[in-house]
């Protein structure tokens, strides 16, 4: 039997149509994605310039400056907090929305288009519109006076100022979550509920044993792109706190600006977004585990 020559088989007519047809991606991706992420792992071992000449190596001091910094775990708190409390109720309130949308009524179509508009809006605008909004004599501290209520300083409070920008994050995400739940439905076959009908299960284990189940890689999928959603947070951070009051509202993108183009600290900044980089990385380990299982 005659054995394959290695050569021959990477330069067959076949081989060589494959790469010509991804090189151009290949290029691409190396220039936007491989290139800037091996050349953000070097700065962060470096003091960081503009200019080459400016760039002095200074090995893991950057990292070791930044596990001792407590201003830098103040800031992975306050991450940790804000993914949390907005992953949860734009996983749980789509689900259940995409649930009743799914049923089929007069509106169903107005209202999935109605949920989804805050997701194409700009988070520019509705960050604006959020200050406005929770100024101290905005429109909801009117509301609360009209209700017999003490207005909040919604955006200089340490305890209130989170919950704002919560509560906008969760916003615009959910109109995508409700979107990409009723996608996953979709898929589930009919059967399955007519026979659950069949033996006599209700709405909530039909929910529970049919429902969920079908929805587990969907589940999965919405969490990561939640979770990445909200780590990239920067906007809402840039335009309506600041990062403040006394740091209570900074994320680590906003913190990872400050340091860059606030105190032009650019290896510092560098080691804070390869931290964030990790972070990113450990989720989509974790959906690719997943959905290999699947």
């Amino acid at each position: 039997m005659n054995k394959l020559n290695p050569v021959s088989a990477i330069l067959d007519r076949d081989s060589v149509a494959a790469w010509l047809f991804i090189a151009p991606a290949l290029i691409l991706l190396s220039i936007f994605l491989f290139y800037p992420i091996a050349y953000l792992l070097y700065l962060s071992f470096t003091t960081g310039s503009f200019t080459v000449s400016g760039i002095e190596w200074v090995g893991v001091r950057n990292y070791l400056r930044l596990f001792t910094d407590a201003d830098f775990w103040q800031v992975m708190v306050n991450t940790t907090y804000f993914t949390l409390a907005t992953v949860i109720p734009t996983i749980i309130i789509p689900l259940g929305l995409a649930v009743l949308l799914n049923k089929s009524f007069a509106l169903r179509g107005f209202l999935r288009a109605a949920y989804f508009i805050p997701s194409i809006t700009s988070l520019v605008a509705v960050g604006l519109a959020f200050r406005w909004l929770f100024q101290t004599e905005g429109p909801i501290n009117n509301i609360l006076l009209q209700w017999g209520l003490e207005p909040i300083a919604w955006l200089s409070s340490t305890t209130w100022a989170m919950p704002v920008l919560i509560l906008l994050s969760s916003w615009k995400q959910l109109g995508f979550n409700l979107v990409v739940f009723l996608a996953g439905l979709q898929v589930i076959p009919q059967s399955r509920y007519e026979a659950a009908e069949l033996d006599g299960a209700n709405d909530w284990a039909k929910f529970w044993y049919i429902t969920l189940p079908g929805l587990r890689p969907t589940l999965v999928f919405a969490v990561l792109t939640t979770a990445i959603f909200t780590l990239r947070s920067f906007e809402q951070v840039y335009i309506i706190t600041g990062g403040g009051p006394l740091n209570s509202t900074n994320l680590l993108v906003y913190y990872i600006y400050e340091q860059a183009f606030s105190r032009f600290e650019f290896g510092y900044a560098a080691a804070a977004a390869t931290i964030l980089l990790l972070i990113a990385f450990v989720f989509v380990y974790f959906y690719l585990r997943v959905w290999n299982k699947e």
